[in-house]
C-alpha cells in the first residue's frame, strides 16, 4: 500500500514499537544499533514504514522469531527510502513488512528512472515474476505473498454517496470534483492520472493533505473536496460516516503484503521462510482490517494486537 511509497499514513497513531527513529545514518550500515546476544539464532533487524498496519506485522514478524530463538529488534521510519536508500536493504537490515505492489514500483524507478516502463500489475505473482532479475540484483528476496491487499482506495462521505448514487469510482465519470490526497497524486498513474485518464474524471483541483490524514477526512467532512485517499484496510471509514469506493477499472497495482527478506541472511536462516509463509497464509484483507481498526478506533496497543491474532490462529 496503494501509495505505500508516499509519506506515512497519519490515519494510525503514532505508536512506535521500539521507539522512534529518524534513523537514516542508523540503517545506513551502523551495527551498533543492530542487536546482540539474546536469542540462540542471532540478532534480525526489521524495518519499515511507520504507520499503524506495518506496525502491527513487523510485531508479528518480532514475535514469531523470538519465538523461534532469534533475537529480533524493530525500528520503523517514515518512507521507504530510509531504509532501501538506492534500492537495496543496508547491511544492518534483514527484514521488511512490504507491499509487493509499493517495492516494485520503487526498485523499478530508482534503477531505471521515473518513466520506467511499470512491472507490475493488478495480480502480485505476475508483478513478482516481472521483477525476478531486478529482485536479484538487490539482493532482496519476496516470500508467499499474502491474501491480504492493502491499496491506495479513494472515498467519500455517506451522504454524498447516496445523493449521487456513487459505489465505484467510474460513477464519477464526467463530474467535477475536488480530491484531498497525498502530495503527488496530481501526477500518478495510480492516483490522480488514473483519475481523470481512467475513469474520465472532471478533477478540478487536488489539496495536498497527505495519506488518509485526519485533514483529508477533515476536508470531505465539510464538503472542501469530495473526495479523499485513504488505504482499503482503513478501519476508521465507517465509524466517520464514508464510503470505499471501488476500483472497478484496476488502476491501482497489487498490493499484497509480503515480507521482504535480504537474500544473504535468509540462505543462512532458512526456517525463517517457513514461519513467515505461514503467516502470510493466515492473513485475508478483511482480518487485515479489523486489526488496523483495534489500532486506529479501539486505540490498542499494536503488539497486543499482534500477539492476540498469533494465538488466535495458533501461530504463537
Amino acid at each position: 500500500m496503494q501509495l505505500r511509497r508516499f509519506a506515512a499514513s497519519t490515519l494510525a497513531i503514532s505508536t512506535v514499537l521500539l521507539g522512534a527513529a529518524c534513523a537514516g545514518d542508523d540503517l545506513a550500515g551502523d551495527d551498533a544499533d543492530s542487536g546482540s546476544g539474546g536469542g540462540d539464532k542471532g540478532a534480525v533487524k526489521i524495518s519499515g514504514q511507520d504507520f499503524g498496519e506495518v506496525q502491527i506485522v513487523a510485531s508479528m514478524y518480532e514475535q514469531l522469531l523470538d519465538a523461534e530463538g532469534y533475537d529480533a529488534s524493530v525500528q520503523l521510519v517514515g518512507t521507504r527510502d530510509v531504509y532501501m536508500g538506492a534500492g537495496q536493504f543496508p547491511e544492518s537490515i534483514q527484514l521488511v513488512p512490504e507491499y509487493v505492489g509499493g517495492i516494485v514500483d520503487f526498485l523499478n524507478t530508482t534503477e531505471n528512472g521515473p518513466d520506467a516502463e511499470p512491472l507490475t500489475t493488478p495480480d502480485a505473482d505476475e508483478s513478482i515474476d516481472a521483477a525476478t532479475d531486478l529482485l536479484e540484483s538487490k539482493g532482496i528476496t519476496l516470500l508467499d505473498p499474502s491474501a491480504a491487499v492493502d491499496t491506495n482506495a479513494f472515498f467519500v462521505t455517506q451522504e454524498f454517496s447516496e445523493a449521487e448514487g456513487v459505489t465505484k469510482l467510474s460513477d464519477l465519470e464526467g463530474m467535477s470534483v475536488v480530491v484531498a490526497a497525498a502530495e503527488d497524486c496530481a501526477d500518478r498513474t495510480d492516483c490522480g492520472k488514473g483519475l481523470t485518464e481512467d475513469y474520465g474524471i472532471d478533477v478540478t483541483e487536488f489539496l495536498p493533505l497527505g495519506f488518509a490524514s485526519a485533514d483529508v477526512f477533515k476536508s470531505v467532512k465539510d464538503g472542501e473536496s469530495q473526495l479523499g485517499l485513504t488505504s482499503t484496510t482503513d478501519g476508521t471509514l465507517e465509524s466517520q460516516g464514508m464510503v470505499l469506493l471501488e476500483d472497478d477499472k484496476q488502476i491501482q497495482p497489487a498490493q499484497n503484503l509480503v515480507p521482504a527478506v535480504s537474500t544473504e541472511w535468509l540462505a543462512d536462516n532458512g526456517d525463517v521462510e517457513g514461519i513467515l509463509n505461514d503467516l502470510m497464509a493466515a492473513l485475508t484483507t478483511e482480518k487485515l482490517t479489523e486489526l488496523n481498526g483495534q489500532v486506529s478506533v479501539d486505540r490498542a496497543k499494536p503488539e497486543d494486537v499482534a500477539q492476540e491474532f498469533l494465538e488466535s490462529e495458533g501461530l504463537l
